[in-house]
């Protein structure tokens, strides 16, 4: 009897302990993007979690490696999306443009995303640079996006030459712009970039716009 309670108590102390990472990496998310690295406090983290700050400490190390921890979860949310992305039966516009959407979408459902990489550029993308994680991750997107170039090229519908990391750079602007300047761009403007009734319009202008760059005619020399 022992021996099959054993087990189970010790399986049961491991999902505790994942909930209860999960729970602090769920809270810790919003109070760094909130109050960036500089102002967010532990102690905040654990008031508004089941555990303490000493068991904060016990699973990540430290606000250094909880920021860190924080970061490398939200690009493998993004890693995941991307990972999951069915272009292979469209033809090379429809997939750059539905690459276009994917990214879209996920940066307008993760404004948090967009703050702790603003942060994360504040302090020179130091705690991504230390992260072994991050640096395996990757980009499944630059592979998607190689593919759909070559495809492409290769029919003859996109005329330019294009680096795959610069069209990524391009979609990735935009997509985070919208959201990362949406209230600077609004008291200047008098446009809220998120507005939903204005969110067909826009997300239809950044396929627009990267297609039109891929197919538009290159003047000699």
């Amino acid at each position: 009897m022992t021996s099959v309670e054993e087990p189970a108590r010790s399986n049961g102390r491991i999902r505790d302990a994942a909930r209860t990472q999960a729970e602090i990496l769920d809270v810790a998310t919003g109070e760094f993007a909130r109050a960036g690295f500089d102002g967010a406090r532990v102690d905040e983290i654990a008031a508004r979690t089941r555990t303490t700050k000493r068991m904060i400490y016990y699973y990540f190390g430290g606000k250094e490696q909880l920021f860190t921890a924080v970061l490398e979860r939200a690009y493998g949310v993004i890693r995941e999306a991307e990972q999951r992305l069915d272009v292979e039966h469209l033809d090379p516009v429809a997939a750059i443009r539905r690459l276009a959407e994917v990214t879209f979408d996920h940066h307008e459902r993760h404004p948090d995303f967009i703050r702790l990489v603003s942060i994360e550029n504040i302090h020179g993308a130091e705690h991504i640079a230390a992260s072994e994680k991050l640096g395996r991750m990757g980009s499944p997107a630059l592979d998607v996006i190689r593919r759909i170039l070559a495809a492409g090229q290769e029919s003859g519908l996109f005329t330019a030459d294009v680096d795959a990391v610069d069209l990524h750079a391009m979609i990735s602007s935009f997509c985070f712009f919208r959201v990362s300047n949406r209230h600077t761009f609004g008291a200047l403007f008098g446009r809220d970039l998120v507005d939903p009734g204005r969110r067909g319009h826009y997300r239809a202008m950044l396929g627009d716009m990267v297609i039109a760059y891929l197919t538009a005619e290159r003047a000699a020399g």
